[in-house]
């Protein structure tokens, strides 16, 4: 196994996380569960641990999660600053085979500092001396349910350019929808050719951004890791079977990790066929439970689990 993958990870005192350990992650890794049990979060603490490389990356990995999970509220006017995204994120703790992250602010007798454990530094600084900058990991991408921006579309783009391989997504895209022709960055916008005409991505279904994102992000995230909420968004379960087809051997080709959260029995499924298709086995399923007394667990199933949980058509969602 490469060493770079992620295989296990705790989490403490993160949302809904207090005590939390799961490991027997794989190269692909799909996440189930009821709704609210989580599943959400643990890729945000997974993308918090192999983002805090350095302190920038840290703070960049604290300030994205709570960004995307207040986009609709910064969509309709409301203004938060890096420090109040900073400081919600207030006593989070991970540790995972490939490193340890932790963030905690101290207040002692009026002092307030920040607390920064992670890749073998420690951190320790006055609120009133920190800066807040912030940077991105270019290999480790994250896509919430709304896909990407154009912005992020257009610079995860040209690492397809730079392989030549323009006409694979292309390719998918026509797969996706036959009226579909080609994919180019025009005035500095994604827009797909239909006929004699070039439109904007935004003119058509939200499957064409998430398909788009999903495809360039996986080449941008080569030797890193793309996480991918409620992967079947905007996709007909009809199709589902292109798509595991794609993350699968892209993964694959350009040793990428992928971690991505359902809802689908349908995609589940799709998932395990796909897998045995193509004798792909380094595959893990994360069935997130909540168990009586709040806490929650993750069952992972390898190939050879879930296959069998298939075929004897147990419940995998978690219901």
């Amino acid at each position: 196994m490469d060493k770079h993958l992620l295989t296990k990870i705790e989490i403490k005192d993160f949302k809904c996380f207090k005590d939390f350990k799961a490991d027997g992650f794989k190269r692909v890794n799909l996440i189930g569960g009821k709704n609210n049990v989580g599943k959400t979060a643990f890729m945000e603490a997974c993308y918090v641990n192999v983002e805090a490389k350095s302190l920038k990356s840290f703070v960049g990995s604290l300030y994205g999660i709570k960004f995307m999970r207040e986009n609709l509220n910064i969509l309709n006017g409301a203004s938060k600053s890096a420090k109040v995204f900073i400081e919600q994120s207030n006593k989070i703790f991970t540790k995972s085979n490939i490193n340890l992250a932790s963030f905690s602010i101290e207040d002692l007798e009026g002092i307030k500092q920040y607390v920064f454990d992670f890749n073998k530094q420690y951190v320790k600084v006055n609120i009133n001396n920190f800066s807040y900058e912030s940077e991105s990991i270019s290999s480790i991408e994250f896509i919430d349910n709304f896909g990407l921006f154009n912005s992020q579309i257009i610079s995860n783009y040209s690492a397809i350019q730079k392989k030549d391989d323009e006409y694979f997504l292309n390719d998918i895209l026509n797969k996706f929808d036959d009226k579909i022709e080609a994919f180019k960055i025009i005035d500095e916008k994604p827009q797909c050719k239909i006929g004699d005409e070039y439109l904007e991505i935004t003119e058509f279904g939200d499957g064409v951004r998430h398909l788009i994102s999903i495809v360039t992000s996986l080449y941008k995230c080569e030797n890193g890791y793309l996480f991918i909420d409620e992967i079947d968004n905007g996709i007909h379960y009809t199709q589902l079977d292109e798509i595991w087809n794609i993350i699968l051997e892209v993964s694959k080709k350009l040793n990428v990790q992928v971690f991505a959260t359902t809802h689908s029995k349908e995609c589940i499924d799709s998932y395990a066929r796909v897998s045995k298709k193509l004798e792909d086995k380094d595959i893990s399923y994360i069935k997130m439970s909540r168990l009586n007394d709040g806490s929650i667990k993750a069952g992972v199933r390898d190939f050879e689990m879930l296959q069998d949980s298939i075929d004897d058509d147990h419940e995998v969602r978690g219901w």
